[in-house]
């Protein structure tokens, strides 16, 4: 049976601007970093004390444009606070949403890849 997500793909230009944004910005750790041969990197994090990963695929190496795949949300305890903290960081933050549903905000990451936090 079907447990959780394992992996979300996403294709990046630069593996190590990718990284130093989910590492440093988002506060992720890096869950396996190894060489694949053939100059291919397996790079993949995690918020802290995640099971789902993300890993920051090299898109020439597939073959695929950057800002392809994954559209991403990330929850938190309080948006306010952290749109203050990932500012804080450096890190190009809309001001939090509140909606009958929840409230969001989205951050922008290397690539176009435009992540959602939010809170339900």
């Amino acid at each position: 049976m079907i447990t959780h997500i394992g992996t979300a793909m996403m294709y990046v230009s630069d593996q190590e601007k990718s990284l130093g944004f989910y590492r440093d910005v988002l506060g992720f750790s890096v869950v396996t970093d190894q060489d694949m041969g053939g100059g291919t990197r397996w790079l993949e994090v995690a918020p802290p004390d995640g099971s789902t990963t993300i890993a920051l695929h090299d898109a020439a190496a597939e073959n695929k444009q950057p800002g392809e795949g994954a559209y991403l949300t990330f929850a938190c305890d309080d948006v306010a606070a952290t749109v203050d903290e990932l500012r804080g960081k450096g890190a190009e933050v809309s001001d939090p949403d509140e909606q009958p549903w929840g409230t969001f905000a989205f951050v922008e990451g290397p690539d176009g890849h435009r992540v959602q936090i939010h809170r339900k």
